[in-house]
């Protein structure tokens, strides 16, 4: 009886399955399957080898507008890591005829080629696994076709296996099982292989579950897949056992010694009959001054019909809502996947409390007043950039954020090492260490660069310019951090009487003023030695013992004197001589210089004297080199220190040389150097300004080009980093260049990217700065604690990423998609100078 009524149940799922099909899968002009609410891409997006497994690759399904699937490739693990080879995509052809897409993948490591042949069958697709030759031995048992699902769209949901119920888990659990670490195929060549204290083991996790058909989230239609096998069995994994940005893993091994047509799935993933995509009203979640423009970006499903009306409402001192404006909805027409309208509600300018009506959607509410944006960098200065401060024990109330980094110092890396954050060791050190020797003095300053707990010598040089260029332009007094060197010792919302500015300043300065003194130039990077702490999430105090390598003791013995350990987990400092980099750290030494003078006088003279001897052993070097043709490269970071240099020093040969090398680089990319020549401004003539001119007027046209380009009319970023740098560096370009030249340069072009940064953009409308727009901020980021779920506030996500063919994406439910939400010590620096200027810009 109880059979009869289980299998009655399962009818009636697999009935509700097949009542649900909408059209059938079509391959459309863009090179992928789509009906309404389901997209299926093959290969559309590809693994690049840089981080390999970054969840954004391989056969993808977007169901129902998110990004639910991805990786679906032949890989060699159950649960691949971000370190795991990937496939090379060396061949992709589209048949329109048979309604195929075929890929060849290989792995050149392991001579090993399959084809992946996706044909379009009704509602669904079925997936071919073709070999030419049978899988290699040292590849039996490893290699198979994964797909894997997002963890946070799934979890607590049921799934079916053969009939078996039973419900994803919201925290990884599951069985496990250790293997010989001989027994791990190789990942990243500069891998150390981590075993757990010496045990030789690695984990390898057992499926949950085992069969020929998977139903997944029955009781959730709008993300119901179903998974089935014809040759082998599926077996599903959680692969957050391994790392915490792991997603549900549906595998299949390949069968050993077989050619053809080895492997069959079938992937039917249920569209909702009638679905459309619910509108995204954009807005800025700050709120608008009354004065401001204010328009409403709604982005539109195609198929919607667009209104002809929406609506403001204001909510009275009593709590109940009232219409206040009713205006028109206008079309501007469509963009990547989605139709675009506005909604412009400028005339509302009484201070209050409102929410936007189109048609039965609401939005949160926002606020008009004239204190809007007074406290839009707050949150960023007092809490993210302390947070971030290196080499120092970091406190907030009862809360450690982390306890004092790597008191061991850093060890010289040795020659030829290929670093797995792309870095790498020439063929030398370039220095008087030997390898693996304590280069001391080099563990005091610096900022964390993001997620992680590095020193980008190129990210602490911008924002080292960063924070002088704020404290120069627009002399922030705020005061809410205790920073004391001498104990290294940080306590945020504690006041201690000097401006934290000055103090961030001083605390960037002090690393880079080492590296060059103690090295000679600049680091690369000062970064992990082994890949197990590269990925550490928790306090950075913890990644390594704070005990120097000592290679006569044992693994994990301590010396007697407890000055020492056999523990490999010292950083290690990344010294090859990059002249470009050493220019950009002149630049920077020549501007802090300036700013440190009267508050820590050493500091401000060693600072200049390393400015003028790299720019000088730089110039040398480069000179010998192929000439750099951008703005970006060493040529042209010598533009900037020469105009660094000249305003510290009063020197005009300085000047002559900025001059001589600015106008042909604006030539060049008038976007990356007109920022450059606009600080250089108010040390200049009236004739630098009037022949700054028609640069500026290029600029405007790029402005106006932006108009046409996309319906929020700023720079979007469709690389594989979300963009934000570029949206920050145009905000703060118009925010000066329309205070230089009000005549060319409108300043509401400014509000456009704060609306962009504060709700008004792709895919959700969330203020993409933590804590700011504080009813609806992205409460998720990839930060150091994102294995918590959670965000440092004032973090600054990199925005809305662009995922090949049409689709935009930035995920609140799931933030290990670094792409799209690791917030940077750079990006978050050159926000704190936008919005200085943009409150400025207000203020004027």
């Amino acid at each position: 009886m109880k059979r009869l009524t289980f299998l009655s149940a399962l009818g009636l799922s697999l009935a509700a399955f097949n009542y649900a099909w909408s059209q059938d899968l079509k391959l459309n002009d863009l090179e992928y399957f789509e009906t309404q609410g389901v997209n299926v891409l093959i290969y559309n997006n590809l693994f690049t080898g840089g981080f390999n497994d970054e969840k954004n690759a391989g056969i993808e399904l977007i169901h129902h507008g998110v990004r639910t699937s991805q990786g679906g490739a032949v890989r060699l693990s159950n649960t691949p890591e971000q370190w795991d080879l990937v496939p090379a995509i060396s061949n992709r052809k589209v048949d329109r005829a048979s309604n195929t897409i075929e890929a060849t993948l290989r792995y050149e490591d392991y001579d090993f080629n399959s084809r992946v042949v996706v044909t379009a069958k009704g509602k669904g697709v079925e997936i071919s696994v073709y070999l030419d030759k049978p899988v290699p031995k040292v590849l039996e048992g490893k290699a198979g076709f994964n797909l894997e699902f997002l963890p946070s769209q799934y979890w607590a949901k049921t799934y079916l296996m053969d009939g078996r119920f039973n419900r994803f888990p919201r925290y990884v659990v599951g069985n496990t099982i250790t293997r010989p670490n001989s027994d791990k195929l190789k990942q990243f060549k500069g891998y150390e292989t981590y075993d757990d204290r010496g045990t030789g083991e690695f984990i390898d996790p057992l499926p949950l579950e085992t069969g020929r058909m998977l139903l997944l989230a029955p009781d959730e239609p709008s993300r119901m897949v179903k998974v089935t096998s014809q040759d082998a069995d599926l077996m599903l994994f959680d692969g957050r056992v391994l790392a915490q940005n792991g997603w549900y893993v549906v595998r299949s091994l390949l069968p050993t010694g077989k050619t053809g047509k080895v492997l069959t799935w079938t992937v039917e993933p249920n569209a909702i009959n009638g679905w459309l995509r619910e509108p995204n009203i954009g807005f800025s979640q700050v709120g608008y001054l009354p004065s401001q423009q204010k328009v409403s970006v709604i982005e539109l499903d195609k198929k919607d019909k667009p209104l002809a009306k929406a609506s403001i409402h204001k909510i009275g001192d009593d709590g109940h809502a009232t219409e206040v404006f009713n205006g028109d909805v206008k079309p501007w027409g469509d963009y990547y996947k989605y139709h675009y309208v506005k909604f412009d509600f400028t005339s509302v300018d009484t201070p209050g409390i409102y929410y936007i009506q189109y048609g039965d959607f609401k939005t949160n509410n926002f606020i008009i007043d004239n204190t809007v944006y007074d406290q839009i960098t707050d949150a960023t200065s007092d809490i993210w950039i302390p947070i971030h401060m290196n080499h120092m024990f970091v406190k907030e109330g009862y809360r450690v954020w982390h306890g004092e980094p790597f008191k061991e110092g850093y060890l010289q890396a040795p020659p030829n090492t290929d670093h797995f954050d792309l870095h790498d060791q020439g063929p030398t050190t370039d220095t008087k260490f030997k390898p693996l020797e304590l280069i001391p003095g080099l563990n005091v300053g610096g900022f964390f660069d993001a997620g992680d707990f590095d020193i980008e010598t190129g990210s602490n040089i911008s924002v080292v310019q960063n924070f002088v260029h704020t404290w120069e332009y627009f002399k922030p007094l705020r005061d809410q951090t205790y920073v004391d060197q001498k104990t290294r010792h940080v306590v945020l919302h504690r006041p201690d009487g000097t401006p934290d500015i000055l103090q961030f300043i001083e605390h960037g300065t002090l690393n880079l003023v080492a590296q060059a003194e103690i090295i000679g130039h600049m680091a690369q990077t000062l970064s992990n030695s082994v890949l197990h702490n590269y990925h550490h999430l928790g306090d950075a105090a913890s990644l390594t013992d704070g005990l120097p390598y000592n290679p006569n003791l044992g693994p994990y013995e301590i010396a007697p004197d407890g000055l020492s350990s056999g523990v490999k987990d010292d950083m290690w400092a990344f010294t090859s001589r990059n002249p470009s980099l050493d220019l950009q750290a002149a630049t920077m030494f020549a501007a802090a210089s300036r700013a440190l003078k009267g508050y820590n006088d050493d500091l401000s003279s060693r600072a200049l004297q390393q400015s003028k001897r790299l720019l000088k052993e730089a110039t040398e070097l480069l000179a010998k080199q192929a000439q750099d043709t951008t703005f970006r490269g060493g040529r042209s970071a010598d533009v900037a220190t020469n105009l660094q240099l000249y305003i510290s020093t009063g020197e005009q040969q300085y000047n002559d040389k900025f001059q001589q090398l600015l106008w042909p680089a604006l030539d060049r990319n008038v976007n990356f150097g007109l920022l450059t020549a606009l600080n250089a401004i108010p040390h200049m003539d009236a004739s630098f300004q009037e022949k700054l001119r028609p640069y500026v007027v290029k600029y405007k046209a790029y402005i106006d080009d932006l108009e046409k380009n996309n319906p929020y009319g700023v720079p979007i970023g469709l690389g594989n980093w979300a963009g934000g740098g570029a949206m920050v560096n145009f905000g703060t370009t118009v925010c000066f260049a329309s205070k230089h030249f009000p005549d060319i340069i409108d300043a509401s072009h400014a509000f456009k990217a704060s609306n962009y940064l504060f709700g008004s953009h792709p895919y959700h409308n969330y203020s993409l700065v933590a804590t700011v727009g504080a009813t609806r901020p992205k409460s998720v980021f990839y930060g150091n604690n994102r294995a918590d779920f959670s965000f440092i506030p004032g973090n600054v996500a990199p925005g809305i990423l662009f995922r090949k063919p049409d689709h935009f994406e930035n995920y609140d439910d799931w933030p290990f998609l670094w792409g799209q939400n690791e917030g940077t010590i750079g990006g978050n620096t050159s926000y704190l100078i936008f919005g200085s200027a943009f409150k400025n810009l207000v203020n004027r």
